[in-house]
């Protein structure tokens, strides 16, 4: 049966860009990094204290997926805090955290201009 989602992919443009972006702004860790095709490399991140990870790879086909909206939604303890401290690292933010009924969010971007939800309660 299905215990999980063990990865999610991110589809970018410059991987070592990316890599970059994730581990020294996000504080993200390598699990792995190694060739897969002549094109890119196998990519997975793993959040510290979280199950998920992150790949940064980009099936061929779907380079128009790069630089939009991306159905992913970061979870942190305040999204107030940790999107000041997301700032101060030089990460662009589409929207500020703003609070709302239901918690609060912010929507950031990447090197590439993906956007993500950062979200508390």
């Amino acid at each position: 049966m299905i215990k999980g989602i063990k990865f999610v992919s991110i589809p970018v443009s410059n991987q070592d860009e990316s890599l970059k972006f994730f581990t020294e702004k996000l504080g993200f860790k390598v699990a792995t990094d190694q060739p897969f095709n002549g094109k890119q490399r196998w990519i997975e991140l793993l959040i510290p204290g979280a199950e998920t990870g992150l790949v940064l790879f980009t099936p061929d086909g779907h380079e128009d997926r790069i630089g939009g909206f991306q159905p992913i939604s970061f979870q942190c303890d305040d999204a107030m805090a940790t999107g000041a401290a997301l700032k101060a690292k030089g990460v662009a933010f589409a929207q500020d955290p703003k609070k709302e009924h239901w918690g609060t969010s912010a929507i950031f971007k990447d090197p590439d201009g993906n956007q993500f939800v950062l979200s508390s309660r």
